[in-house]
């Protein structure tokens, strides 16, 4: 296991840039989850990026990162991207994992305190066809668990009164942006 503590390796470092490019210009940039930004400006945003090449030695390092997140004061970490480029790449895989991951946050007792939320670059929500473009809100350029404190989400919830239409929103804005526009976001200087 490996956690980011360590210097990141040249690979890892080029994990984490993808990911914060993919934070800015998709997340960010077309407003797809409207609570990121500020945690992003106030550097509030850990990226662990593990060495994991199985899913038991992800598990372990999603337990190490989940009692990060918990001993972390917010305003210093506030949530966590768990960036794992070498393991899940499949995506029916990663969605299994997904129920260890919810077994894990039992397990440490931050039930009601952690969620997570899953990314994937083959994200595929049910009921769609792989090429859906509302696919693309929860595409990320790496497999990644996305660790939120539910306080945070709670106060960003109360300031933005809307939050349930977030989804549908983010359906709409990825229609007008089409399959083109979205290629655009990676090619175009940012």
């Amino acid at each position: 296991m490996r956690m980011d503590r360590k210097p990141l390796a040249a690979a890892d470092k080029e994990v984490a840039a993808a990911t914060r490019v993919w934070l800015e210009r998709a997340v960010i940039g077309l407003n797809l989850c409207p609570f990121a930004k500020a945690v992003h400006l106030k550097k509030q945003i850990r990226y662990a990026v593990s060495a994991a090449q199985t899913p038991g030695d992800l598990l372990a390092d999603l337990i190490g990162e989940l009692r990060t997140l918990r001993a972390a004061d917010p305003s210093e970490i506030d949530t966590t991207l768990l960036v794992h480029p070498r393991v899940l790449a499949d995506f029916l895989d990663y969605n299994d994992f997904l129920e260890l991951a919810d077994a894990a946050i039992a397990g440490e007792g931050l039930e009601g305190e952690i969620q997570v939320a899953s990314f994937h670059p083959q994200y595929q929500f049910a009921g769609t066809r792989p090429d859906d473009i509302g696919n693309y809100s929860n595409r990320s350029p790496y497999p990644t668990l996305h660790l939120l404190r539910e306080a945070s989400i709670a106060r960003a919830v109360a300031v933005f009164p809307d939050a349930g239409e977030i989804f549908e929103r983010n359906i709409e804005t990825l229609r007008r942006l089409g399959h083109d526009g979205w290629r655009r976001l990676w090619t175009e200087k940012g």
